[in-house]
């Protein structure tokens, strides 16, 4: 069976093509995005969209490319149903922290995250989670959106085992490289795609940062638009 194949579009969003050929979208902030290639803002073919929070800058596109592309919007229960309510998105599946929702035959079980959580006009969107998705062949990508590090990752990699984290490390609005060495260390996880860091001026942390407080772990230090196999 194939690789899962992720690529980074820039801030906190990604897109991943799974061993069985569906392509899923993780907080598709695209236009708008400063570190978005062009070549990545009109996305050809989407199976799911999921989401970690309700923010600007994760929710992004999704309404717009949910009616386009008629794919299944996987996000928290309250922004869920923001989206299926004022915002007539269709198809949407609403799980809540510690539950699991399959779409397109890959399982979105969402975990804790310390972070915020309200829409552009300030409306409460629910409490912000962390992804583990699990692709066909069981392969596990552990999105954990806008965090600090807490004490609980520990239990993210005891139930899930994630195969990579993918960590903001950008520092101000989450953690910085310092914070995601620790969530490394507390995962146990051997693989890292940093994210959420060089879009904005105040994001200040840097993978190479992190490379030298996680020494251990395979951190891959990817550009926009670059993909990585798992």
């Amino acid at each position: 069976m194939p690789d899962t194949t992720l690529t980074w579009l820039g801030h906190a969003s990604f897109r991943f093509d799974t061993p069985g050929g569906k392509r899923v979208y993780i907080d598709p902030f695209l236009n708008g995005n400063p570190k978005c290639p062009e070549s990545e803002l009109e996305p050809e073919r989407i199976d799911v969209i999921a989401l970690t929070h309700g923010h600007g800058d994760h929710v992004g596109d999704t309404v717009e490319l949910a009616k386009k592309h008629g794919c299944t919007v996987v996000a928290p229960v309250e922004l869920a149903d923001w989206l299926g309510g004022k915002k007539g998105v269709e198809n949407v599946l609403d799980p809540n922290k510690g539950g699991t929702a399959e779409a397109a035959g890959v399982k979105f079980t969402l975990t804790n995250a310390h972070h915020s959580s309200s829409n552009n006009d300030g409306e409460y969107m629910g409490e912000p989670c962390g992804i583990v998705a699990e692709v066909e062949n069981g392969t596990k990508l552990y999105f954990a959106g806008d965090t600090c590090v807490f004490g609980d990752m520990q239990l993210i990699g005891r139930i899930y085992s994630p195969d990579v984290a993918i960590l903001p490390i950008g520092d101000h609005y989450t953690m910085g490289p310092r914070e995601a060495a620790v969530a490394l260390e507390l995962l146990g996880t051997k693989r890292c795609v940093p994210c959420h860091w060089g879009t904005f001026p105040a994001l200040t942390g840097t993978p190479q940062a992190l490379k030298e407080l996680a020494p251990d772990v395979a951190v891959d230090e990817i550009e926009p638009g670059d993909s990585v196999s798992l």
